[in-house]
């Protein structure tokens, strides 16, 4: 058990704290006072982008030095930084944009910082999902954040059937030039749910596609996506959701072609193609495209 009282335990001396500390994600005026004023008061910064980092800094005119903390570095940094902070120094942890620790090797030094008894808190700010979360006209009440979906579409798949039941909206970032292929896997495995694509959050050319993923995947055929992505998809309670639960979804490691082939074992190629499509909740014309390419 760990119990830790910030503002307590960040006067003990001789170890110092760790900071989390949030910095914009486009908009500089979304920097906090607070965040500035710990940068500048901590003896250390470690950023996961330190020449992005620098620019930030020299900004706001904040002087403190700064070292590279990252997901290729982490395991020579991390115990430095650690060691660091025994000795009394308090440190910044910074990521790129938005709140550090979210979908980067920040974790990894959040949980050695407690095993070690040493405070860990958290400054606020900006972050990318719950902006578009709370612009996406969807529900927030409940929801689940999932990173970073995986590339390789057999790992795409299973990713998004493992969430298929998932009763909250869906939060995911998204690259620019994936989006396309990750919208049409969605389509295939979750059915045309309501969903909101939003790009370049807070910045010149923020902008939101809200629709059916049907919708979004044509909006992007006829304007190219820029920037990166928040994608933010209604949950298995929406009324686009596919009804069949994950546990139940044999299908999964098929492709369109391979689902169709199975059923014109007992069926027609008509009858088939019209079982696939109430299977994955796509229109009957989009398999039949598909398969007699």
């Amino acid at each position: 058990m760990n119990i830790q009282k910030s503002f307590a335990d960040a006067s003990k001396e001789n170890v110092g704290s760790l900071y989390l500390v949030a910095t914009p994600i486009g908009n500089l005026e979304d920097m906090t006072f607070r965040a500035i004023r710990t940068l500048k008061e901590v003896q250390l910064i470690a950023a996961e982008d330190t020449r992005q980092t620098r620019k930030l800094l020299t900004h706001f005119e904040i002087g403190t030095r700064i070292v590279s903390y990252h997901e290729h570095n982490k395991q020579a940094s991390g115990p430095e930084l650690i060691r660091l902070l025994l000795e009394g120094q308090s440190i910044a942890l910074v990521s790129d944009a938005g709140l550090p620790a979210i979908s980067d090797p920040g974790a990894d030094l959040v949980k050695d910082a407690i095993e070690n008894g040493i405070s860990v808190i958290p400054i606020p700010g900006a972050n990318a999902a719950l902006s578009a979360l709370i612009i996406s006209g969807l529900p927030t009440d409940r929801f689940l954040f999932a990173g970073f979906p995986p590339r390789e579409r057999k790992s795409l798949m299973k990713w998004l059937l493992d969430m298929q039941a998932q009763k909250g909206t869906l939060l995911f970032y998204e690259s620019p030039h994936r989006i396309n292929k990750t919208l049409d896997a969605l389509q295939e495995c979750l059915g045309d749910r309501q969903i909101a694509c939003i790009r370049e959050l807070t910045k010149r050319h923020e902008e939101a596609v809200r629709g059916r993923i049907s919708e979004c995947i044509a909006w992007f055929e006829e304007h190219p996506p820029l920037g990166e992505f928040c994608v933010v998809v209604e949950g298995s309670e929406g009324e686009g959701a596919s009804e069949l639960p994950a546990a139940d979804i044999w299908w999964s490691e098929f492709d369109l072609a391979a689902h169709v082939a199975h059923y014109e074992e007992q069926f027609d190629r008509k009858e088939a193609i019209k079982k696939v499509a109430l299977d994955r909740g796509l229109p009957k014309r989009e398999v039949y495209n598909e398969v007699n390419r």
